[in-house]
C-alpha cells in the first residue's frame, strides 16, 4: 500500500475537498489514516510458537528417521532458544509482526480501529446522524466508510464497497491522497444526492485528514 508520507500540501488538497463535497449536502466528512491498526506483539508471538512447536517435532521425527539422537535437555534448550530469538527478533522489529498475522486477523484489527476513530472522532454525533468516516490503516492494506444510520437507511453497503476499492487501489499504486480527494468527491456525491444542503447547515466536524 502508499509507503510515501502525506506532505501538507496533499493535507491541504484533501481539507479542500472535504470543503467543497460538504458545501452540497448536509452531511459530514471525516478522514482517518492510520501507519497500523495493532502491535500485533502477542498474536504474532503465539502462532511464531505455535509454527517453532511444529518445526521442532519435525526435526525430532527427521533426527529419529536418520539414527540421529539428542539429550532430550540439550532439544528443549535448543527449542527455546530458537523460541528466544524469534520472540527477540519480533520484539526488536515491529514490522515484522504483520507478516506472522492471518490476514482475517489484521482486517479484523482494522475494522476494530475503524469503529473507534468513528466513535471517538464524534462521527456519530451529528445532528442529523449524518456522519460518514473514510478510513485507511496501511500496514493491513485496509481501507473502509463507516457511515452513521441516517446515511445507511438510504444508501446500501455497495455503493461504499465501490468507494473502497477506488481508494484502495489509489493507496496500491502509492497515491494515498489522490484516493482520499476521490473517495471524498464520491461520498459527497452520494451525501449531496440523498441529503442535499440545506439553510442553516452548520459545519460540524473538522475539515482535515487526521493521521494517527
Amino acid at each position: 500500500m502508499a509507503t510515501r508520507p502525506i506532505d501538507p500540501q496533499d493535507h491541504d488538497r484533501i481539507a479542500n475537498a472535504i470543503r467543497a463535497a460538504e458545501a452540497k449536502t448536509d452531511g459530514e466528512i471525516y478522514c482517518v489514516v492510520a501507519q497500523a491498526s495493532d502491535g500485533y506483539f502477542f498474536a504474532a508471538a503465539f502462532l511464531a510458537t505455535i509454527g517453532m512447536l511444529v518445526a521442532s517435532l519435525a526435526v525430532a521425527y527427521g533426527l529419529e528417521a536418520w539414527w540421529l539422537t539428542m539429550r532430550l535437555p540439550h532439544f528443549v534448550f535448543a527449542q527455546l532458544l530458537a523460541l528466544a530469538s524469534v520472540l527477540a527478533l519480533l520484539w526488536l522489529w515491529p514490522g515484522l509482526r504483520i507478516h506472522f498475522v492471518p490476514r482475517r486477523l489484521r482486517y479484523r484489527a482494522a475494522h476494530a480501529n475503524a469503529l473507534r476513530q468513528f466513535l471517538a472522532r464524534n462521527v456519530h454525533r451529528t445532528q442529523a446522524r449524518t456522519g460518514v468516516l473514510i478510513f485507511v490503516s496501511i500496514a493491513e492494506r485496509y481501507a473502509e466508510v463507516v457511515a452513521d444510520s441516517g446515511i445507511n437507511a438510504k444508501v446500501g453497503q455497495h455503493v461504499w464497497d465501490g468507494v473502497v476499492r477506488d481508494l484502495t487501489r489509489h493507496a496500491g499504486d502509492d497515491r494515498l491522497a489522490d484516493g482520499f480527494v476521490k473517495a471524498i468527491e464520491s461520498v459527497g456525491a452520494v451525501l449531496a444526492e440523498h441529503f442535499p444542503v440545506t439553510e442553516g447547515d452548520v459545519n460540524e466536524l473538522d475539515d482535515h485528514l487526521v493521521e494517527i
